[in-house]
């Protein structure tokens, strides 16, 4: 008996699958011949034609528009341009510089006035009796109890939106434009200031006075508030051309010397060994409010020849800051500065009338 065995063979469903390039080929052929026009892209270019066209005729033809004819600025302000007022000492001549002089922060030819590297002087003489007068005109007659005390009330609370912060920069020349804006529409300004320069708030109020030609009217710790006058006119602001970067600082003397003067090696190296093992005084934080730092430190003095500061997280730079305001403020002599500690010693003369009385 014989067995037949029937064998189906299936092929592959092809149905599903996309057409081969090939075919693809052709259908994209035919598709083209099939057209009206031999060059028909999806998406039309947009020439560029149309809207050169439309700049020249908001500019009104002229290729120039861009430039700014009253270019030198010229400022009548009477007294000379730096970069921080209340931080920098025109009487301490710098060494060197970490950048050319010829590199002004206000921008190649924007202003009537030469960089020097530190400031930019002012070319014109200037009368101070006409600018005092001027000064008392814009300010007018004194304000009333009243009249403070409802501008005080009205600007001294943190919420106020007239503020302007002023840190480790202490009173800089840009700071001077922000003043001005906010006098446009508020009779005061608020100044937090916060950092270095709060050791010298006498120094910060006197340059807000003198630079902006306001007053002040409150002061409570670090918060002040800078009036602009009764007669202050926003329209006829005095013009202030502004920075357009910060300037590198220039190279001053070192601060710390090797031997400190009316000392020996020995003693210098004694002195520092005693302030880095003594307790320290305070404590500062970074931006933090130094108000009383001067006068703690003098209090100290009286009792102790070494004291020392912590200014952990208070950074180098501004160790360094502190200790030139305090050489100058109480007065001592910084002898070391090392791991963001400030050691200063009170001074040969003042340990020697000790001694004496």
């Amino acid at each position: 008996m014989a067995i037949h065995f029937r064998t189906r063979i299936r092929f592959p469903d092809r149905s599903n699958q996309k057409p081969s390039g090939y075919f693809f080929f052709i259908s994209r052929f035919i598709s083209k011949s099939l057209s009206e026009s031999t060059y028909d892209p999806p998406f039309s270019p947009v020439s560029k034609l149309q809207k050169a066209k439309k700049k020249k005729k908001a500019h009104g033809g002229n290729s120039n528009s861009n430039e700014n004819p009253t270019l030198p600025l010229k400022s009548y302000l009477p007294f000379d341009f730096f970069y921080s007022y209340s931080e920098t000492n025109p009487l301490v001549n710098p060494i060197g510089y970490r950048e050319s002089p010829k590199f002004s922060p206000f921008g190649p030819g924007r202003l009537d006035r030469k960089w020097t590297g530190t400031s930019a002087p002012s070319a014109v003489e200037v009368n101070i009796n006409e600018v005092l007068e001027e000064r008392k005109r814009i300010l007018g007659d004194p304000l009333s109890d009243e009249e403070v005390a409802e501008l005080v009330e009205q600007y001294r609370h943190s919420d106020c939106s007239r503020q302007i912060n002023l840190g480790k920069g202490g009173v800089t020349h840009n700071m001077l434009d922000d003043i001005h804006n906010h006098w446009k529409r508020a009779e005061a300004v608020r100044i937090k200031c916060l950092g270095v320069p709060t050791l010298d708030m006498e120094n910060i109020c006197f340059h807000l006075e003198d630079k902006s030609g306001g007053k002040i009217i409150y002061r409570y710790i670090n918060i002040l508030l800078l009036y602009r006058g009764r007669n202050y006119d926003p329209k006829n602001r005095p013009a202030i051309p502004l920075m357009l970067w910060k300037p590198y600082a220039p190279i001053y003397p070192k601060l710390v010397k090797n031997v400190a003067d009316g000392l020996s090696f020995d003693e210098t190296k004694e002195m520092r060994s005693r302030g880095l093992n003594s307790p320290p005084l305070m404590k500062l934080t970074r931006n933090g409010v130094y108000v009383n730092v001067v006068d703690r430190v003098r209090e100290a003095f009286k009792f102790e020849e070494v004291v020392r500061l912590d200014c952990t997280h208070v950074g180098s730079s501004d160790c360094k800051q502190i200790g030139v305001k305090l050489r100058d403020l109480v007065p001592c002599v910084p002898i070391l500065f090392k791991d963001e500690q400030i050691i200063l010693w009170r001074g040969k003369k003042d340990h020697e009338e000790d001694m004496n009385s």
